[in-house]
């Protein structure tokens, strides 16, 4: 009998972003999902693990939390769809790096570093450079060809690029680009990110949103709702234009009466309200903030 031993495989790249997943406890949990126990979205996710290699569950901060750790927002939030699409109802916090002692010297972290191979044309180069470099990139390399095209090649920390690649990279290349990253190694902590996000426009009262409620609220920031759509207190419903959160109440009604005005009522209208991938949408939340995962929304 002959044993000929297998090749070495290539090693499955550590993960090096996490999040927090439970069950959803908003006022409109239930509406929309069949599976909205903490038990039921355990045994799912556990089940997922058995052929999902790159998966890692650990547990979260409370009983009825878990801890998922992945190769990125895109691999978890492929997870979080196959879920929402089998009728689950989540409540999902923000995506976070995954990080680790540093064996060397006490007290420090050590924290995902991967290499980001941008392909994109020349004069779009410079916007993503610049973008890369403020959340902490490292250019490796910068090659050009007779055609017009760039290749760029930076180290950047794994949580540099969460929110980048969801929609923002897509934006500063008009479309002809693309970026890919592989995990490289892990090396010190190289310092807060700031991503420049403003405040949120919160909802303060339950109900139904209206189109005459929401016209004046425009002039506040970017919208995240249209009318027509159910809304309860602590919501977000919008990005502000200032750095501080505002409170809105978008469910104001016009008061009918039995006065007339010898003018017609003034016609409302509406932007349309900003759309986000379930990407984006984990991107975006803060620390004290939560993403609703349903199969309705």
């Amino acid at each position: 009998m002959l044993i000929k031993s297998l090749p070495q495989s290539t090693p499955i790249d550590p993960p090096t972003i996490s999040i927090h997943v439970q069950a959803n406890d908003s006022p409109l949990a239930g509406t929309s999902g069949t599976k909205l126990t903490s038990q039921l979205i355990r045994e799912r996710i556990y089940k997922e693990a058995e052929t999902n290699v790159a998966l890692r569950i650990l547990p979260g901060p409370t009983s009825e939390s878990l801890e998922l750790r992945g190769r990125g927002v895109l691999h978890l939030g492929v997870l979080l769809e196959t879920l929402r699409r089998e009728g689950f109802e989540l409540a999902v916090g923000p995506p976070k790096a995954v990080m680790i002692p540093d064996p060397d010297a006490e007290g420090r972290m050590l924290e995902p570093i991967e290499e980001c191979t941008v392909l994109v044309r020349e004069e779009y180069a410079g916007a993503v450079v610049q973008k890369l470099t403020i959340r902490k990139g490292e250019m490796v390399s910068y090659e050009t060809d007779e055609e017009g095209w760039v290749k760029v090649v930076m180290d950047i920390p794994a949580r540099g690029l969460i929110g980048y690649m969801a929609g923002e990279f897509g934006n500063d290349v008009h479309g002809q680009g693309t970026i890919n990253h592989i995990f490289k190694a892990y090396m010190p902590y190289r310092g807060a990110i700031d991503t420049g996000r403003n405040g949120a426009l919160i909802s303060m009262a339950a109900g139904e949103t209206s189109g005459y409620a929401l016209a004046p609220l425009q002039a506040r920031g970017t919208m995240f709702v249209g009318p027509g759509e159910q809304v309860y207190p602590g919501m977000i419903i919008g990005e502000s234009s200032k750095p501080l959160d505002l409170h809105l109440n978008p469910c104001v009604k016009k008061q009918l009466t039995n006065i007339r005005s010898v003018i017609a009522d003034d016609k409302i209208v509406l932007s349309p309200p900003r759309a986000m991938s379930l990407e984006e949408m984990l991107a975006y939340v803060g620390d004290d903030e939560l993403v609703e995962v349903t199969p309705g929304r």
